[in-house]
């Protein structure tokens, strides 16, 4: 049986939702703690692919690996400005979201709201992206991506003093995340699994 997923279609799906829902919420007032960059032309930069689990296995190709990173760059900046929300809700990352991430994620999100913290990220962008694993793991495909960001972020109290990190200063961050899509599953999203800091 031949499986495909098309993992570009989904993330740029999710990607229009979260960008219409920020537009919508900005057209009506309301303030939001994120600052990232929302990627604009998408049907110039990405396009449909389709990549069956023998070219992750045996021939994951320059191509397809170029097709992959442009997918994985754009859910690395999502979820990473996704975190970022004042609001202390994961929105336009859910989806790109295994539920232990997600879990995991929401419980460093609710213990910064008890603490009357909030996050400021302003994404500056990816200097790198880089595949260091690909593998088929029983049913599911694991692929392990390095990036290297630059991010300014903050923790700022309900006064809004910093109380962590520099408003002001690019930091780089090394981030080692990995990917996992079910290939018998019939939710075509590749889904953030792990992440290593």
């Amino acid at each position: 049986m031949n499986y495909s997923f098309e993992y570009i279609d989904i993330i740029l799906l999710a990607m229009i939702a979260g960008f219409i829902f920020l537009r919508l919420r900005g057209i009506l007032g309301k303030k939001t703690g994120f600052e990232g960059k929302m990627p604009t032309q998408f049907e110039k930069e990405f396009k449909k692919t389709e990549v069956s689990p023998k070219q992750i296995n045996d021939n994951f190709d320059e191509e397809t690996q170029r097709e992959f990173l442009k997918g994985a760059r754009i859910a690395y900046e999502t979820i990473i400005t996704d975190f970022s929300d004042s609001d202390n809700k994961l929105i336009a990352s859910k989806p790109l979201l295994s539920k232990k991430i997600h879990d995991q994620f929401q419980e460093a999100l609710l213990d910064r709201r008890n603490k009357g913290h909030f996050a400021e990220i302003t994404f500056i962008g990816i200097k790198s992206a880089a595949i260091k694993t690909h593998k088929k793991i029983e049913e599911s495909l694991e692929v392990t991506v390095d990036f290297v960001s630059e991010i300014i972020t903050c923790i700022k109290d309900k006064d809004k003093k910093i109380i962590s990190g520099n408003g002001e200063k690019i930091k780089t961050v090394y981030d080692t995340w990995v990917f996992s899509k079910n290939i018998k599953s019939s939710n075509p999203n590749w889904l953030l699994i792990d992440t290593i800091t």
